[in-house]
């Protein structure tokens, strides 16, 4: 018997439900991503990295790092390869659903950044429409210009964006509130009730947000011409077995 097809949206409900970080405790399961990059690019990696989360293109400092032969979950790392697992940014979404608050991620895809400031998503894959995640698609397509957003300010990167009801807006800002003060550091913009979102429509009586994707930093190290493959929503891992990037 053939399985029906899984559609990203799907992948993300799954995954979110069984985040269990507290922000403000700093304990619990976060979404991963997964990504591969050749052992001698490792400390490239490490560096673009540490500017990623300096310059505010990455969801969190956090990273953990994994040599060949090593197994993250039932993945054994290929020889001659490191893994390097990232917060995805469906954590967030996860937080939403852990405080009663009912999401409906609406896809991924490209931000025009200028000075610092998102203009609007010039691409962008609807989750329901997709069984590959958006991100890793426009990754493989060379649209990204993270280095120049890191350096200049200016460039384009990658993000996603999901809406909830107005009527949650005081739960949803008590999630933000927290995270303020926790390692996540991925919200983009935060839209108003009805109005579009970096060009991208919500439903009436909802709000979007959108928020940083959390395979930035491998698209900056792919900009920099180095073989890099990535995974979202790998899984889920204990936030207590990452470390701060800033330590390396």
């Amino acid at each position: 018997m053939m399985l029906p097809l899984k559609f990203v949206n799907h992948n993300i409900e799954d995954y979110a439900i069984q985040v269990t970080f507290d922000p403000v405790t700093g304990e619990g399961k976060v979404v991963y991503n997964l990504s591969l990059i050749k052992n001698e690019d490792l400390d490239y990696a490490i560096s673009v990295l540490k500017d990623a989360y300096k310059t505010g293109v990455s969801v969190s400092g956090l990273v953990k790092f994994y040599s060949q032969g090593q197994k993250v979950a039932d993945y054994v790392i290929p020889k001659g390869c490191t893994g390097i697992c990232t917060m995805c940014s469906i954590t967030f979404d996860g937080l939403l659903i852990r405080r009663g608050i009912p999401i409906n991620p609406i896809g991924g895809g490209v931000v025009e950044i200028e000075n610092r400031t998102p203009l609007r998503f010039t691409h962008i894959i609807l989750y329901e429409h997709t069984t590959i995640d958006p991100l890793q698609v426009l990754i493989s397509q060379n649209t990204t210009s993270v280095t120049s957003v890191m350096r200049r300010g200016s460039g384009n990167i990658l993000a996603n964006i999901r809406e909830f009801h107005m009527e949650a807006e005081p739960l949803v800002g008590m999630v933000l509130d927290e995270l303020a003060s926790s390692s996540y550091s991925g919200i983009l913009e935060v839209g108003m009730p009805n109005v579009p979102l970096l060009g991208v429509p919500v439903n009436p009586q909802f709000v979007a947000i959108a928020a940083i994707g959390g395979t930035n930093p491998m698209a900056a190290i792919r900009e920099g011409e180095r073989w890099v493959q990535t995974q979202a929503m790998k899984g889920l891992m204990d936030i207590s077995d990452m470390e701060e990037i800033r330590d390396y």
